[in-house]
């Protein structure tokens, strides 16, 4: 053979060979699609036609812009909004691809209920992102005008006034509870599954009193009429309103919302997605719609945040102890 021709084809051999391990080297890297390569799923914990829905749908518009890649939200309802985040919480592993908007009740969920999961051990906290103003509202055409009205006549029908949350364990519905103890009476607590629900009940007359958020819209409508709001000060967009507490009753509800993941989530795919949903909570849209229900925008990062859930674990822990409250 002539050397040359030899030598061409040890060459060409060669050349073949480092080719085909910088191709296997290079592979992985090639695999690996860049975090997100596909929709999220955003699971709603109630059902549509609430505050949460106009919110979460801007949010996550702003957020997919940031993201590339759009984000769906699944309303996945139930047990006062704990099923959908608990379906996110008993997942093995996390991906990025699915995260829970959770709220206190999902935080206080074991302490009222009996699950197969734990909020302090099956989340990854991304953020906190605003709080929830709770309200005691009643239709424009009901008879109180006034907190002090509602409660003096309460006190002469004991159960007889009903009283709506959503859910059976919620906080509010707990402190809608201790507000008519400390007066002496009681409520008849109905648990809807949604807002939507629970104020079109409301303005039929077929329910007296809702105690939970959203109200916005509706008091703006003029079909509800807010007698007092369990917030620390008084809201901006309600100045004659009085809170629960200057009327003497020592009742405030903090009630911040939150985005999580599933345990085990890479950290650096949280941080893609905090920092998308942070840039995202500054939208004009988002803000609007918040503003519009009377929520309190108040970002916090997931190291914060998951440190508040064990706090307000703990706290919660001791008052339905201090109530006497055991679990379903």
């Amino acid at each position: 053979m002539n050397p040359s021709i030899h030598s061409l084809r040890r060459r060409t051999a060669l050349g073949a060979l480092l080719a085909l391990g910088a191709a296997a080297a290079a592979g992985p890297a090639l695999a690996a699609d860049p975090f997100p390569s596909k929709p999220i799923t955003l699971v709603m914990p109630f059902p549509p036609g609430g505050s949460f829905d106009p919110i979460f749908r801007a949010l996550a518009e702003a957020a997919s812009r940031e993201l590339g890649q759009p984000i769906v939200l699944m309303h996945r309802a139930g047990a006062g909004g704990i099923t959908g985040p608990g379906s996110v919480a008993a997942m093995n592993e996390s991906d990025g691809y699915t995260l829970a908007v959770i709220h206190n009740s999902v935080i206080r969920a074991p302490l009222v209920q009996k699950i197969q999961w734990h909020p302090l051990r099956d989340f990854t906290y991304l953020a906190g992102l605003f709080g929830m103003s709770t309200g005691i509202a009643v239709a424009s055409d009901a008879p109180w005008k006034t907190l002090d009205e509602l409660l003096a006549d309460a006190k002469k029908r004991p159960g007889a006034i009903s009283w709506g949350t959503v859910g059976a364990t919620s906080i509010n519905r707990i402190y809608g509870e201790r507000l008519a103890r400390m007066n002496g009476t009681s409520f008849n607590m109905v648990p809807f599954k949604g807002g939507g629900e629970a104020f079109t009940a409301l303005i039929g007359r077929h329910l007296d009193v809702y105690g939970d958020p959203g109200f916005g819209p509706q008091v703006q409508g003029g079909k509800v009429r807010l007698l007092a709001a369990f917030t620390a000060e008084r809201l901006k967009r309600y100045p004659s309103v009085p809170t629960v507490k200057e009327l003497g009753h020592e009742l405030v509800i903090e009630s911040p919302v939150g985005l999580a993941a599933p345990k085990n989530l890479d950290p650096k795919i949280a941080a893609r997605l905090a920092a998308a949903f942070r840039k995202a909570s500054a939208d004009p849209a988002y803000l609007n719609q918040l503003e519009q229900f009377d929520m309190q925008p108040k970002w916090i990062d997931g190291e914060a945040y998951a440190a508040y859930a064990k706090a307000q674990f703990e706290r919660d822990a001791k008052m339905l102890a201090e109530l006497g409250f055991k679990p379903e």
